[in-house]
């Protein structure tokens, strides 16, 4: 998230009450799930606390608000990503998700101007089809050291990266994998 705080030493914390009720305390006033969702495109960090507990349910929050988000027409969010998404809970590259995915959403923000001036000329040899060729290379050496021979079933010819390219991106993920089990520990 990002560093904005209305607070200036943390993030802003939003109370949830039993009555479903957002409460920011850094203004005193009470919110709702669209004021969250500008804080975040606002690029202001908060936490949201559970009033009764004290836990940290902004995980849930945000979740909340994708989904609104997603019911009220603003769907970016493709049904097959979806169903990818969810085959992969249980699955044993789950925990390597989220930081692929924020990885990935990083990249993309990061080159965001490229993107939208690739969009505009609309030419296939721009940064974006190069991004869009290295996350797809990246998932499908992850499918191969998770899910030996899945990646190689998929991949159409076309689609298929030169041998060091894959021996390269396999060791990048086996290095991501052992940071991820130190961090387990």
């Amino acid at each position: 998230m990002g560093r904005n705080s209305t607070a200036g030493d943390g993030p802003v914390i939003v109370k949830k009450y039993a009555n479903r009720r957002l409460y920011n305390t850094s203004t005193s006033s009470y919110i709702t799930l669209e004021d969250l969702a500008a804080m975040v495109r606002d690029d202001v960090e908060f936490q949201v606390l559970d009033a009764k507990t004290g836990d940290d349910i902004t995980h849930s929050i945000l979740t909340q608000i994708i989904m609104d988000e997603e019911a009220n027409g603003e769907q970016m969010l493709p049904v097959n990503f979806l169903r990818q998404l969810i085959s992969m809970y249980g699955n044993s590259m789950q925990a390597m998700m989220p930081s692929y995915l924020e990885a990935s959403m990083e990249n993309f923000r990061e080159n965001q101007s490229k993107i939208r001036e690739a969009f505009e000329k609309g030419i296939s040899n721009t940064p974006l089809a190069k991004i869009h060729e290295t996350n797809m290379a990246m998932m499908r050496a992850a499918a191969d050291v998770f899910m030996p021979g899945t990646a190689a079933k998929k991949a159409k010819p076309s689609e298929e990266s030169s041998d060091g390219e894959i021996a390269a991106l396999r060791e990048q993920m086996a290095a991501m994998q052992k940071k991820l089990d130190e961090l387990g520990k």
